[in-house]
C-alpha cells in the first residue's frame, strides 16, 4: 500500500513495489531492473521491508514506455517501435547485444551465438541436444505429411508435435524457456528427413542439418559456411516474423507457439522464402552462362530481382559480404559465386543494388547440391534462436501491449440490416 498520501507535510506520493509493477504492467522483479538501469529511483519502506517509488516518476516511466512500445510509433514513417536490447542495425553493420555480429559469427558457432543472444554469456563448446521423446513424436508427425510438403510445413508440424510432449510448456520463466529453446531447435532439425541414409545425428547443429540438405558429404570449409550462415541469420531486428513472435509472446503464448507464429510468416516470398527465388535465378544464370538475358527477362516480366538490395542497408549487406568471403575458399562454389557476381554487376546497370544474404545463401545451396528450399530451411532453423530471444524479452514486458487500435474507415453506423438473398 501507499506509505504516504498527498497532503500537508507529505507532498510526494509514493507507491509500493506491487503498485508500481501494476502501473507499469510488469512483474515486480522488472521494477527493480528499472532501478538497476537508472530508470527509477527507490527508497526503503518504513520498517525496512521492501522499497517505495515516487508515483510521479513511475507514472512518467509508464507514459514513456507506452510511447516507445508497440502501442505507439517510432520514426517519421509511423512504424511500430519496440524497445529491444538484442540487435542494432546501423551504418551497414549489425550488432548482437552491442557486439559486431559478423565478428561474433566468424569466431563462434551457431549454438554459442544463440546463447549469447539469450543470456549475454558465451558458453564455449555448447551443443544443443534434443530429448528423445520429443524427437520421436515430431518425426512421426512429420512423416505423416505428404511428400510434397515444404520444409516450413515440416518445421511447423514438428514444433507443434514437440509442444504436445511438454506438459510444462506454459512455464514462461527464463530458465524454463531457455530449456525449451535448447531442446526445440535440435528437435526441429532431427524431425527433418535425412537425404543421406548413412547420416548420423551427432556433432554441432550445422553438421546435423547438413545431412538433411545435401547428399554430398560435408567438407570442413562448407560446414563452416553453413555454421556461419546460421549464426549470421540468428536475428535481424524486428523482421516480420519476429514481430509476429513478439505479438504471440505479448499474449503470453508459450515458446513453441511463439516460434510457430514466426514459422507461419517466413513462408512469404519477401521474407524467408526469398533465398529460394535467388537459388532458381542463380541456376538460370549458370544454365545460360550469362546473367544479362536472365536479368532482362525478369525485368521484362516486371519482377523484382531476387537476392539484391535490402531496405536496412543502403550499401552492402554485411551478412552477404561475410558469406561470400568464406565461399571464396570453396573450389566447387566458384561457378555459382561468379554467377552471383555477374547478377549483381548486370543488375547494377539498371539500379544500384548490392547482393543481400539471400543471394549468398543461394550460392551455398546451389554449389552444394541442395534443393532450392534449403535456404528457407537454414533461415528458419537459424532464426528460431532469435525468436526465442525476442519472446524472452517480451515476456518481461506488459502483457498484451502489442494491441494496436484499428482505424475504422467503413460505413458509419447506424446502417440498415443487410437484406437476405433470394
Amino acid at each position: 500500500m501507499r506509505d504516504q498520501e498527498p497532503g500537508p507535510g507529505h507532498p510526494e506520493r509514493r507507491l509500493s513495489t506491487k503498485e508500481a509493477a501494476e502501473l507499469l504492467g510488469v512483474k515486480p522483479e522488472t521494477v527493480y531492473a528499472y532501478v538497476s538501469r537508472g530508470q527509477l529511483s527507490s527508497r526503503r519502506a518504513p520498517g525496512g521491508r521492501g522499497s517505495t517509488f515516487a508515483a510521479e516518476e513511475v507514472e512518467a516511466l509508464a507514459r514513456r514506455n507506452r510511447r516507445e512500445s508497440g502501442t505507439g510509433t517510432g520514426g517519421s514513417g509511423g512504424e511500430p517501435a519496440v524497445r529491444t536490447r538484442i540487435t542494432l542495425i546501423e551504418e551497414d553493420r549489425f550488432y548482437f547485444r552491442g557486439v559486431d555480429a559478423v565478428e561474433l559469427a566468424a569466431r563462434h558457432s551457431y549454438e554459442e551465438v544463440a546463447e549469447w543472444l539469450w543470456t549475454g554469456t558465451l558458453r564455449l563448446g555448447v551443443t544443443f541436444t534434443a530429448a528423445d521423446p520429443a524427437v520421436a513424436v515430431a518425426r512421426r508427425a512429420v512423416d505423416a505429411l505428404p511428400e510434397h510438403a515444404a520444409p516450413t510445413d515440416r518445421l511447423r508440424v514438428a514444433a507443434i508435435a514437440a509442444a504436445a510432449t511438454d506438459p510444462l510448456r506454459f512455464d514462461l520463466s527464463e530458465d524454463a524457456v531457455l530449456g525449451t529453446a535448447r531442446n526445440l531447435i535440435p528437435t526441429l532439425v532431427a524431425a527433418l528427413p535425412p537425404v543421406r541414409p548413412t547420416h548420423r545425428d551427432e556433432g554441432p547443429l550445422a553438421q546435423r542439418l547438413w545431412g538433411r540438405l545435401s547428399e554430398r558429404p560435408a567438407d570442413e570449409p562448407s560446414l563452416r559456411v553453413l555454421d556461419t550462415a546460421l549464426a549470421l541469420l540468428v536475428d535481424h531486428d524486428l523482421a516480420a516474423s519476429t514481430l509476429a513472435v513478439r505479438v504471440a509472446a505479448s499474449a503470453r503464448a508459450h515458446a513453441y507457439a511463439a516460434v510457430s507464429a514466426g514459422l507461419g510468416v517466413i513462408e512469404g516470398p519477401l521474407h524467408g522464402a526469398a533465398s529460394g527465388l535467388a537459388h532458381r535465378l542463380l541456376l538460370d544464370v549458370l544454365d545460360h552462362g550469362d546473367a544479362a538475358p536472365v536479368i532482362a527477362e525478369e525485368l521484362r516480366a516486371g519482377r523484382r530481382i531476387p537476392g539484391l538490395g535490402h531496405r536496412l542497408y543502403p550499401g552492402e549487406d554485411p551478412r552477404a559480404r561475410a558469406l561470400f568471403a568464406l565461399l571464396d575458399d570453396i573450389p566447387h562454389a566458384a561457378p555459382a559465386l561468379a554467377a552471383a557476381r555477374d547478377i549483381e554487376a548486370t543488375a547494377a546497370r539498371h539500379a544500384p543494388l548490392h547482393a543481400n544474404v539471400d543471394l549468398a545463401l543461394a550460392v551455398l545451396t546451389a554449389s552444394c547440391a541442395m534443393p532450392a528450399t534449403a535456404g528457407e530451411t537454414i533461415f528458419a532453423v537459424a532464426r528460431t534462436a532469435g525468436w526465442i530471444a525476442h519472446a524472452l524479452e517480451e515476456y518481461g514486458e506488459r502483457p498484451l501491449r502489442m494491441r494496436p487500435s484499428g482505424h475504422y474507415v467503413g460505413p458509419r453506423p447506424p446502417q440498415p440490416l443487410p437484406r437476405t438473398g433470394p
